[in-house]
């Protein structure tokens, strides 16, 4: 009996060094890379989304990066459809797939499967965003809550995206989104690899932290953020401003404060950011720990050899 497809996840938090992991491995096995970021998908966020360089992308391809433009939204739902394509693809090659990020929820849509929601209906987004308008996204937070109140105890009130998307799926099926959620099927047909880098060391975390938000200001990213704001359809409330860094340095160069207090402001959205993942990783199911502070390479590689996978990940020649 044929055995389902290896599917590697190396999960971890932002600044572990999970990109620099997954370009060694794919160096040395015969795996393909696929993107678990949601804000790697938006063309024209570079250098604070850390995307790996062109050349380097060119040697060693990573699917699921640039493909939204940055005032477009990106879902999980989505994310799963491409994720699995993506899969099947690699798969048919005879490779291996090697999903890398730290976007918990998309990786854990892959391996429990999302409830089966309606699609996106413009008309009724349209009439939710009027009301917005008038009355402001916290009235419509007070709605949901009258609605779905489950849904709306976990959204802020100014959480335009998901606000819209809970009243939108009650008004297309009459149930609240609360209930809908959770009737997801696993997905069967895949063997998964779960790898999570966890800092031991949670101060040299936040250090390197620290210096890569220098590098990526020394880089450019204020004028990277500059020139996402002068694209006629952005605004700060797009999804894809909610990345940490580009809101904080948005709302710098509108005026709201100075450079000083957006980069405390970043570094202190960044370190909230790699504690929720953690959170996440703590809550989830994973069958290996790397401490970030070893050698990751060498530890997930004899790890691979270790856990059953030898026959389907061999050193590549090259």
């Amino acid at each position: 009996m044929t055995s389902s497809p290896l599917v590697i996840c190396l999960m971890g938090p932002t600044a572990v060094g999970k990109t620099a992991l997954a370009v060694e491995l794919a160096r040395r096995f015969p795996v393909s890379i696929v993107s678990v970021d949601s804000a790697l998908v938006y063309r024209g966020m570079d250098i604070g989304t850390g995307k790996p360089a062109p050349e380097l992308l060119a040697e060693v391809p990573h699917r699921l990066i640039d493909i939204r433009e940055p005032w477009e939204s990106y879902s999980a739902g989505e994310f799963l459809r491409d994720a699995r394509a993506a899969i099947g693809e690699i798969v048919a090659a005879g490779r291996v797939p090697l999903l890398v990020g730290g976007t918990m929820l998309y990786f854990r849509s892959l391996w429990q499967g999302l409830s089966e929601l309606p699609e996106a209906d413009s008309a009724v987004r349209a009439a939710i965003d009027r009301l917005a308008a008038e009355s402001g996204w916290p009235a419509l937070h007070d709605e949901l809550a009258r609605v779905d109140p489950l849904t709306a105890k976990r959204l802020h009130p100014t959480d335009r995206q998901r606000i819209q998307r809970a009243l939108e799926v009650y008004q297309l099926t009459g149930v609240p989104l609360s209930a809908q959620q959770g009737r997801a099927s696993p997905a069967r047909d895949l063997r998964f690899l779960r790898i999570a880098v966890i800092p031991q060391d949670r101060q040299l975390l936040h250090a390197r932290i620290e210096a890569r938000f220098s590098e990526m200001l020394a880089r450019g990213l204020v004028a990277e953020v500059e020139g996402l704001m002068q694209l006629p359809p952005m605004r700060a409330d797009r999804p894809a401003m909610r990345a940490v860094g580009y809101r904080q340095l948005w709302g710098m160069l509108a005026g709201h404060y100075d450079r000083a207090e957006a980069g405390r402001r970043a570094l202190a959205a960044t370190r909230q950011l790699a504690k929720r993942q953690l959170t996440w990783l703590r809550h989830d199911v994973y069958e290996l720990s790397i401490a970030m502070e070893a050698d990751l390479a060498a530890e997930v590689g004899a790890a691979l050899r270790t856990h059953g996978v030898q026959d389907a990940l061999s050193v590549s020649s090259g």
